[in-house]
């Protein structure tokens, strides 16, 4: 005999499946017995009891559940199973055999069950590299991160994915001629995707992707039930039917853990219990470190925010060491929830300043979150600057010099044992980096290219322009308005030298951003 709570246990179902099994006629009805309790369970408490072979019964309903058979055909093959186990064990009595109990594979035999029915083995080495299993990471603009080589043979079917971010989008990515996918088996994975992505993506942003790459599968995305999104669900876990090679259908457990990063996707024979694999998704901190490391490298557009404290050599020489450690451990500590808020990244470490990296986003604009952060940092360093003169009763203003720039680069990651760290190749950061040069007195400079990819909504918040300066009429600030670097300062100047290689770069101060319309 076998106890209800053991059957649950080992074979991973729930209680309102079993009692569906029992309603069916799969399962016969348990025969209840009363057992003494624990002293701090206050008293006796009732169990049900199945026949031993329940727990082999139940994973042969598991196996025919993976060959796509609907609950009423599982039942109808396993009473004529049952029928003929009990003719062939009556003919082995009568010729003076052993009456013996069936296990589990003569069981799925007689049932006619394929002998090649897919299931994928094995131990769970608790690490990415021997996952044995379909895994990869999306982010929240449904691009691939990352996949390992089982899910580009048995998901996708490519043989390697567009080096653009764009392109890598997986609603338009598994419609390319090199995926390996039946139309019915696309719109399948990306209904799974987008019913995972749900319970951290509300309906709007999710509808402007699938409208974006391929708006016939709108249908999908409208048959999920939003509910706002689930913060605190670190894993999600839902069923997935798909072929193999041979046109069979296997069940998947299908498991989504949420970084802040995006979403890993591992896909598990429903047949496998998957102790092992929920253990080695619980490390959250040593799975997105890992998984962070093996990004793969990709073209993507993104903006760049480079900040420079303004005189930071005299200020740590004015100040006590602890007294700067202190201030610079403040200023990071300030920095980190603002840089969180507007979704940015930290970059390699360029100098003595910061720099950030901004890429799209599915719920915002990050062009704007690259200018709207920059503009709260500028508040916060005022903010600090007026505690530490309080402090100190110095006269000296703590700013910081900001510089953004957009473009489109390759992203890729720099990882040592108990780091990583981001780095873009290209011209875009430099250039961010000599804007924060050009930029004085915690003002934000931006480029003309950044500015002007911003929608005619978001551009009505930002007053930005240029200060133009003349000797017969005194300087005016000239607001919506560009220059180029080398016309606001002179460059034959020694001390300007560094900024020679931005001297065309058309640029703009980015003096306020307000939450309404600025006429």
């Amino acid at each position: 005999m076998i106890s209800s709570k053991a059957l649950i246990d080992q074979t991973g179902i729930s209680r309102a499946t079993l009692n569906n099994y029992i309603q069916l006629g799969i399962l016969p009805k348990p025969v209840v017995q009363s057992l003494s309790a624990n002293a701090d369970e206050g008293g006796a408490r009732v169990l049900g009891f199945f026949p031993s072979d329940s727990l082999e019964r139940v994973q042969a309903i598991q196996v025919l559940k993976s060959q796509g058979y609907s609950m009423t055909q599982v039942a109808e093959r396993l009473a004529q199973t049952d029928a003929l186990l009990e003719v062939q064990e009556l003919q082995a009595e009568g010729a003076g055999g052993v009456r013996s109990n069936m296990n589990a594979s003569a069981k799925m035999n007689a049932a006619q069950m394929s002998p090649k029915t897919k299931i994928l083995p094995g131990e769970l080495t608790l690490s990415l590299d021997n996952l044995t299993h379909p895994a990869y990471m999306l982010n929240y603009n449904f691009e691939l991160t990352w996949f390992n080589e089982v899910a580009r043979k048995e998901v996708f079917g490519f043989i390697a994915p567009p080096a653009k971010s764009s392109e890598r989008n997986l609603i338009a990515l598994l419609s390319r001629p090199e995926v390996c996918l039946a139309l019915d088996e696309q719109r399948a994975l990306v209904g799974l995707l987008l019913q995972l992505a749900s319970a951290r993506i509300p309906y709007e942003p999710l509808a402007k992707l699938v409208n974006q790459h391929d708006p016939e599968l709108m249908p999908l995305l409208d048959q999920i039930v939003f509910d706002g999104g689930n913060q605190e669900q670190a894993v999600n876990e839902v069923e997935f039917f798909q072929k193999d090679s041979r046109g069979e259908f296997i069940c998947y457990r299908v498991y989504a853990v949420y970084f802040r990063e995006g979403i890993l996707v591992v896909h598990s024979p429903a047949t496998e219990r998957g102790d092992e694999l929920m253990q080695f998704l619980g490390r959250r901190d040593q799975v997105i470190h890992s998984l962070l490391g093996k990004r793969l490298p990709v073209m993507t557009p993104l903006a760049v925010l480079v900040a420079d404290l303004q005189n930071s050599v005299r200020i740590c020489s004015e100040l006590p060491p602890d007294e700067y450690f202190a201030l610079i451990n403040q200023i990071w500590a300030t920095m980190g929830p603002i840089l969180r808020k507007f979704t940015g990244t930290h970059g390699k470490h360029v100098g003595d300043g910061v720099v950030y990296y901004f890429f799209p986003q599915a719920e915002s604009n990050y062009l704007f979150n690259a200018v709207a952060c920059a503009d709260e940092l500028r508040h916060a360093m005022r903010k600090i600057s007026s505690e530490w003169q309080l402090k100190k009763n110095w006269l000296t203003e703590l700013q910081l010099n900001i510089g953004l720039h957009e473009g489109q680069e390759w992203l890729g990651s720099f990882q040592s044992a108990n780091h990583i760290e981001f780095a873009v190749l290209g011209n875009t950061i430099n250039q961010a980096s000599r804007l924060s040069d050009f930029a004085r007195h915690g003002s934000i400079w931006a480029t003309k290219d950044l500015v002007s990819k911003l929608s005619v909504d978001e551009r009505s918040r930002i007053e930005f322009g240029v200060l133009r300066k003349s000797q017969e009429n005194g300087d005016r600030f000239v607001p919506s308005t560009y220059a180029q670097v080398e016309s606001i300062v002179d460059l034959q100047q020694d001390k300007h030298e560094k900024l020679r290689d931005i001297s065309q770069l058309a640029v703009t101060e980015i003096r306020r951003i307000s939450s309404t319309r600025l006429y």
